[in-house]
């Protein structure tokens, strides 16, 4: 079965009753996780994005605590981890602000963790192509934002 385009699912919706639209909502909540993630952020905190990135920054700090240094190879396993929960909850927001402050803040947290990046070329190339995309992220702003956010990507990079 072929899935119809964004823009004949918008144009079905506009027709869609309001009761009708509430219940295809709350089944796409049941069946994916993810679904729900966003439902609960579009209905409880896509008014207020500085709550939501405090809320996310808290969620990792958590996660950068639970960290085990033991191994390597299980460090490089949870970073990545870290990571993509960070991506998905930057795709919630759909802000580019959102997404620098984020992974700024995630760049800050490893930075401060003490990995030996440099001991494994997974997790340098992982560093640096996170502050590629921070750094691309950063020329996308207004030049007022884009002064604060590369001091704090220089002080990222003289911390790596």
């Amino acid at each position: 079965m072929k899935s119809a385009s964004v823009a004949e699912i918008k144009k079905e919706l506009l027709q869609v009753p309001h009761k009708d639209l509430v219940e295809i909502c709350l089944r796409l909540a049941k069946y994916k996780m993810e679904n729900k993630e966003l439902l609960t952020f579009l209905l409880f905190d896509g008014d207020n994005l500085e709550r939501y990135i405090e809320s996310v920054k808290t969620f990792l700090d958590e996660e950068f605590a639970a960290l085990k240094y033991s191994n390597l190879y299980l460090v490089k396993k949870s970073l990545r981890r870290i990571l993509r929960l960070t991506n998905k909850h930057i795709r919630y927001t759909g802000s580019k602000t959102a997404e620098i402050e984020l992974l700024l803040y995630f760049g800050k947290k490893s930075a401060e963790s003490g990995i030996p990046f440099r001991h494994s070329v997974q997790l340098s190339n992982m560093y640096d192509q996170l502050l590629k995309k921070i750094r691309v992220g950063i020329e996308a702003q207004h030049e007022d934002l884009q002064y604060e956010y590369r001091r704090e990507l220089e002080a990222l990079r003289k911390e790596f």
